[in-house]
């Protein structure tokens, strides 16, 4: 299973972004999609996780924020984040789960937000 990520880039405070990533050379079960994002000198945190069945979950700092949806026949992952701040300035980083392959990574992608 490999992961494609798109999206990211630099935006303004108060602005929006969308997240899109998808896994490809999946033929069973992904349990949960999502992302993740490290700051610089800061550990990984959680931004938002959804499950096949659509249960989502959402890190502290970003609830009322950011929105994931998830297309289980494409294996793809949405993340709009609205109402950026500088402080969300990170490598954003895809995350799927399954039984089937365990856990695997996308390689990350920029977010920087200006003040």
């Amino acid at each position: 299973v490999q992961l494609q990520a798109s999206g990211g880039g630099l935006v303004q405070a108060g602005g929006s972004l969308r997240l899109f990533c998808a896994a490809s050379g999946a033929f069973f079960r992904i349990d949960s999609m999502g992302w993740y994002r490290q700051a610089p000198g800061k550990q990984r945190e959680l931004v938002a996780t959804i499950t096949e069945d659509r249960t989502t979950n959402f890190g502290d700092s970003v609830k009322g924020r950011v929105t994931i949806s998830r297309n289980n026949v494409g294996n793809t992952v949405d993340l709009q984040m609205r109402s950026l701040k500088p402080e969300d300035t990170a490598i954003y980083y895809c995350k799927v789960e399954s039984a089937w392959y365990g856990d695997i990574w996308g390689q990350g992608t920029l977010v920087t937000v200006s003040s």
